[in-house]
């Protein structure tokens, strides 16, 4: 059963529509006719699939970040009444909007200014934009706090300890485990990494993603990311949150509790599956998600990540301990250097490379405000992309 009915349907913002979580939760809507209303979609510069979305799912409003993809989906849209916005303010705008639900799916630091519009009018923010809580935590959950807002993490790991968390008896709770797939280089060495290309790093065994997070998973930031994410959503300290390996992504995370017993939320590698929970909350929907068959899986494997082949994951546990302004300086230069693997003017290993030194070149300073959030994201892209130019030169 869905969570509405045609009588009572739930109105819902997607920000960051076109891209992978995006298609996937209107893909849920499609399913379920009647049960939502759409009242804004944006996406970055895809304004032909926008257009397409908007048109199908009749939603009030669109709102694109390019400038320059404005007019072409204003024409795309004519004769309809849907009303159509662009530049960075209209993501915000239509965050802002009135709405039920909002999914948060804008990938990047980009999506923290729409995702903060959404939580301070007290919406249910689906949360698929890890890097909002990398870069602000402290600032979001306070912003969660004075609002109302109820924060709904939708990456799998988190929405699986969402599910076993006892939030009424956190002292009761030892710690929490992240499950991490390990990417598609988990068992190669150094020297074989290396030589990786793009597209062999967003090849994921398990999980069908964008690039970006694709990229992550490989270095394991991702999962240090998720980390950093898990810290703030469940109020625990990074002693309290460990990390585990186990390659078929079927136990998407574990809670541990005092008394021994340790409770797992277990399911298909398929993003719909959490998005869904998300969707529905606090009811539950009907999900397209290939059902768990543990005996044909037969065996579910687990390992310690190897802090050496994969040094992301202690740059994280760093910058956690630094506090103030290092997770913002880590996440700006991971997304800098991963964008210049992704043009193929830096190998796979100088991600974690300029990462590292981006951190050590930039003075930890507090983050009190969105301003000192963007002041430390900007010195940090400039300082990523200058080493990433070199590393650049160096190859040539």
């Amino acid at each position: 059963m869905a969570l509405a009915s045609t009588a009572d349907p739930r109105s819902v913002t997607i920000l960051g529509s076109t891209g992978s979580v995006g298609t996937s939760t209107i893909d849920l809507i499609r399913r379920n006719p009647g049960a939502y209303v759409v009242e804004a979609l944006t996406a970055n510069s895809d304004w032909e699939q926008l257009a397409r979305q908007a048109i199908e799912l009749n939603a009030r409003s669109v709102a694109i970040g390019d400038p320059h993809a404005y007019e072409p989906l204003k024409l795309a849209l004519a004769g309809t009444n849907i009303g159509v916005a662009a530049g960075p303010e209209s993501l915000i705008e239509a965050a802002s909007h009135q709405s039920d639900w909002v999914m948060a799916a804008i990938v990047g630091a980009a999506g923290l200014a729409p995702t903060l519009a959404a939580i301070r009018r007290g919406a249910i923010v689906a949360l698929a934009n890890k890097e909002v809580l990398v870069c602000a935590g402290d600032l979001v959950m306070e912003e969660v706090a004075r609002s109302g807002a109820t924060l709904l993490p939708v990456d799998s790991e988190h929405n699986a300890i969402f599910q076993v968390f006892d939030f009424e008896r956190m002292d009761t709770i030892e710690k929490i485990i992240l499950t991490a797939s390990g990417g598609p280089f988990r068992t190669l060495d150094r020297a074989a990494m290396a030589l990786k290309t793009p597209a062999q790093a967003v090849a994921h065994p398990n999980w069908k993603m964008g690039a970006k997070i694709s990229v992550d998973s490989a270095t394991m930031m991702n999962k240090g990311l998720e980390l950093i994410e898990a810290k703030h959503l469940f109020r625990m300290p990074q002693e309290k949150i460990d990390i585990v390996v186990h390659p078929q992504s079927v136990i998407h995370s574990l809670v541990a509790y005092i008394d021994g017993s340790v409770l797992a939320q277990l399911g298909s590698p398929d993003m719909r599956t959490p998005i869904a929970y998300t969707l529905a909350w606090p009811a539950r929907m009907q999900s397209p998600s290939p059902r768990l068959d543990l005996a044909q899986i037969a065996n579910l494997s687990f390992e310690a990540p190897d802090p050496v082949r994969f040094p992301a994951l202690r740059l994280v546990r760093e910058a956690v301990s630094a506090g103030g302004s290092a997770p913002t300086v880590l996440n700006a230069a991971n997304e800098i250097a991963v964008h210049a693997f992704l043009n193929e003017t830096i190998g796979f290993l100088d991600i974690a490379e300029i990462v590292e030194q981006t951190l050590a070149a930039i003075p930890v300073g507090p983050i009190d405000t969105l301003g000192d959030v963007h002041n430390f994201d900007k010195h940090a892209r400039e300082t990523a992309a200058k080493l990433a130019e070199s590393y650049a030169r160096s190859a040539a």
